[in-house]
């Protein structure tokens, strides 16, 4: 075998296959201890050791490293992970009031979706990850911080235009007989590509839905995300009724807040008129500094004010807590490491 066969991102079946195991069992045993986060063969005890040196010679259980650890002091961990062809990406652990770890995981390097306020957005598309890398990805974060509870697609790069190798992770992730997380326990974000909304519903994965939203207003929204040209808000409402009333689940709106953008009263009207008649929460995101982009985080007072708009439209509201913003991983920040200065990601 000319190059080793990365082995995470992959099922009892197909690593037999592809190192052409006998007999079969052994591929489940593999599986199982990819599963469990093992990260050599060495750890594979029940593993013959003829088996585990060959293993060394063919394959690897992860084709990526971690190449920088970064920790904020309200619990964010932000692992840099290089990947085989020496692309970089970024993924964060977040840690809730209650404890409970979330994955927020890439699915490509850089992003082709060109919002004019996220970071990722300014790097342009370098490719779309694997089922193996996005796997990875998750394995790494509980590396470092043991068992997660969830997991959002909501890193760098557009989930919708990767729906394959998502998929396939999630397939793996999710396996009885391999790392067993609850598809209830999974979030795909998108900045709300129509067509790839639909897909969703008929083909799945069938995860809870999250939508870039940002703004009701088609002028502005079409100023801040690109992609809004070709997926107008009243397609985009269609398809989120459409994905809600086909999977039975309740869709969240987010909105990433920027001072004296879309933070008045006009900006909260069109947004209660679009959620109207959508099974819908909706969360507001105070915007994360980026270096070099012309915006300004809302004060407390222009995000309480645009809060209790939707509040008294009786909308489901949050406006959430900034969190990983110290090592640049917040929301919107992905792409540059804080303390590498680079953003040679794509």
């Amino acid at each position: 075998m000319e190059q080793k066969i990365p082995l995470s991102g992959l099922f009892p079946e197909e690593i037999e296959e592809k190192l052409s195991l006998s007999p079969s069992f052994r591929a489940r045993q593999i599986y199982e201890w990819i599963s469990k986060g093992a990260d050599s063969f060495s750890q594979m005890t029940n593993i013959s050791k003829s088996t585990r040196n060959f293993l060394e010679e063919n394959a690897v259980l992860r084709s990526s490293k971690v190449t920088q650890v970064l920790k904020d002091p309200d619990g964010t961990i932000k692992l840099q992970i290089t990947l085989s062809d020496g692309r970089a990406i970024e993924t964060v652990l977040l840690t809730d009031k209650e404890g409970r770890k979330t994955a927020c995981v890439s699915c490509q390097a850089g992003c082709a979706m060109g919002c004019a306020f996220c970071q990722t957005g300014q790097l342009g598309l370098g490719r779309n990850l694997t089922a193996g890398e996005i796997t990875e990805e998750f394995l790494f974060l509980e590396k470092e911080a043991g068992t997660l509870d969830n997991i959002v697609f909501m890193g760098m790069g557009e989930p919708l235009q990767n729906l394959d190798a998502i998929r396939k992770a999630v397939a793996v992730l999710t396996d009885k007989k391999g790392r067993s997380l609850s598809p209830r326990r999974i979030t795909l974000s998108t900045c709300g590509l129509v067509k790839g909304i639909y897909e969703l519903a008929e083909k799945g994965p069938f995860v809870r839905l999250a939508v870039s939203l940002t703004t009701a207003d088609p002028v502005l929204r079409e100023q801040l995300m690109p992609t809004a040209k070709a997926n107008p808000l009243p397609e985009l409402k269609k398809a989120i009724m459409h994905y809600s009333q086909k999977t039975g689940k309740r869709v969240t709106l987010e909105a990433a807040l920027l001072s004296g953008k879309n933070t008045g009263k006009e900006s909260a009207s069109r947004m209660v008129e679009f959620a109207s008649g959508i099974d819908a929460y909706i969360n507001l995101i105070p915007w994360n500094p980026v270096q070099n982009l012309p915006f300004k985080t809302p004060s407390r007072e222009e995000c309480e004010s645009f809060l209790k708009i939707l509040e008294n439209a009786k909308l489901k509201v949050n406006l959430r807590v900034r969190r990983g913003a110290k090592i640049g991983g917040a929301c919107g920040q992905l792409g540059r490491s804080a303390s590498c200065g680079s953003s040679e990601f794509a």
